[in-house]
């Protein structure tokens, strides 16, 4: 479904790139509803030159333009730019922040009272359209601003609402989670060269071992045991293999990651959640 409402990106960084594109490869929008704002002259011209939107140096100009707001402006000088563009969002504006650690509630105190916020968490596969970001609606969002919020993310890869208190918690897990996996196939790519493949090959069968894998789950929607299962016979290589695993700890080692993180995400989202 197309929307009809004009959306801007302050920031036009990585990620908000990703949205643009996505969007645009989606039909979710057409380039004349884009607006994005970037202080670097040269950012812009590249976006309006690759992507046929409206660019400015100037958030205001975004601002006051935009039906959706999307605040994609690193999470240090977030305070500072919601000060400025306070006064001039749109009444009847939805704000969608993809800043990390940052609450509803502190955006909610430095924007004007009543605005409906949606915080998101995406995730680094977004620039290629296979990204995992969740949602979660400040206190006076709606389940329809929970949908745009939605259609918008849809659009580089797959989008869930959660609550927001469980957002250090998706953190831990999608946020930094594609490190765990690169440091997976990278110990996989090592392993093959080790047995004598060459780096290349060993590389190339790591990766595409993983995005099978992990589409074959996503597909069937089987339990990944049931698929271990299925790969792994009497007296075979994989029951060896997993023996191995198991003996090293993965699976404990990947359950203390995600919880490790996620305890980090909530010591960086404290001083936020002090200042309100």
């Amino acid at each position: 479904m197309k929307l009809s409402q004009t959306i801007g990106f302050l920031g036009t960084g990585n990620m908000a790139e990703a949205l643009i594109k996505g969007l645009l490869h989606a039909n979710v929008v057409e380039p004349s509803q884009i607006f994005g704002a970037d202080p670097r002259s040269e950012r812009n011209r590249e976006l309006a030159d690759r992507y046929q939107i409206h660019t400015s140096t100037k958030n205001l100009d975004v601002v006051k333009q935009s039906d959706i707001l999307v605040l994609s402006v690193k999470p240090q000088i977030l305070a500072e730019v919601c000060r400025e563009i306070a006064p001039h969002v749109k009444p009847s504006a939805l704000v969608i922040s993809i800043a990390a650690g940052i609450s509803t509630a502190t955006l909610a105190a430095q924007l004007p009272s009543m605005t409906r916020i949606v915080r998101t968490m995406p995730n680094m596969p977004a620039l290629v359209g296979a990204g995992a970001t969740a949602i979660s609606a400040g206190s006076h969002a709606t389940l329809a601003d929970l949908e745009i919020a939605r259609q918008i993310f849809a659009a580089i890869g797959m989008a869930v609402v959660v609550d927001e208190i469980d957002l250090d918690a998706v953190t831990g897990l999608s946020g930094s989670g594609p490190a765990y996996v690169f440091l997976i196939i990278e110990a996989l790519s090592d392993a093959g060269v080790k047995v004598g493949l060459s780096r290349e090959v060993a590389q190339a069968l790591a990766s595409q071992t993983v995005l099978g894998s992990a589409k074959l789950l996503l597909e069937t929607k089987e339990h990944p045991g049931r698929l271990k299962d299925m790969v792994t016979s009497p007296g075979g290589t994989a029951i060896a293999g997993l023996h191995t695993l198991e003996a090293g700890g993965l699976r404990t080692t990947l359950i203390n990651a995600v919880e490790a993180a996620t305890k980090r995400s909530r010591e960086l989202g404290a001083p936020a959640r002090q200042d309100q």
